[in-house]
């Protein structure tokens, strides 16, 4: 179990992909409302490094001042807290959902928000090696794949060949072109201009291109 802070409440994390545990005064989230931030108060929680131990030895039987320091032990606690368990906060299946979203955007998803939470922890995990691969024909599917769940089809102008003589014609078109065909059992589920603003962020940045959403061919044999 990880524990973590905010300047007045405290996160714990049980270790799952996709929720945490709303403790103390922090509230829990029922079946059908919307996802809230998992951090909650956590009532005496105790300092790690209670001031009142490192007073000087005339202080020791000093009531009054073990009682003042004890009120600043209430506040560091937390403090103590998330520093002691930072990493939980930076790893994507730990950190509170609230602090997931900053995440997001400090790895630079291409999400917007409205995602599932499972989802968009696997995007933060998977941001390094999406963007090692940015701008390939790869890259650009498994971005449109992440967003939409479905892989798409990609019709590119470039095309790579070999001949043993000299002289040989050039693959692919002169002209440069890329299309993005994303099949779906119902395009109207499917928000095309949220399909444009991927594909513009994670093809090859010369190509001009299209993107279209279609309806996916339904298998013989079973019904639409």
């Amino acid at each position: 179990m990880s524990k973590g802070a905010g300047s007045s409440s405290a996160y714990m994390s049980k270790g799952s992909p996709s929720a945490g545990q709303a403790t103390g005064g922090g509230t829990g989230q029922g079946a059908g409302q919307p996802p809230t931030s998992h951090r909650g108060g956590i009532d005496s929680l105790g300092s790690a490094h209670p001031l009142g131990e490192q007073l000087p030895a005339v202080f020791a039987d000093d009531d009054f001042a073990l009682r003042f320091v004890s009120g600043l032990d209430v506040v560091l606690a937390p403090v103590f807290t998330v520093l002691d368990c930072l990493e939980a906060y930076f790893t994507p299946s730990l950190a509170p959902e609230d602090f997931l979203g900053w995440l997001t955007d400090w790895v630079g998803t291409e999400l917007d928000g409205s995602e599932p939470l499972t989802l968009r922890r696997h995007a933060v995990a998977s941001a390094v090696s999406l963007h090692r691969v940015r701008g390939t024909r790869r890259g650009l599917a498994a971005a449109v794949e992440l967003a939409f769940g479905v892989a798409p089809e990609i019709t590119e102008s470039g095309g790579a060949t070999w001949s043993a003589r000299p002289l040989g014609s050039f693959p692919g078109s002169p002209r440069p072109a890329l299309h993005i065909a994303l099949r779906v059992r119902d395009p109207e589920s499917v928000d095309s201009h949220r399909l444009h603003a991927v594909v513009a962020a994670a093809r090859p940045a010369h190509l001009p291109f299209t993107a279209e959403v279609t309806t996916a061919p339904v298998p013989e044999g079973t019904h639409p």
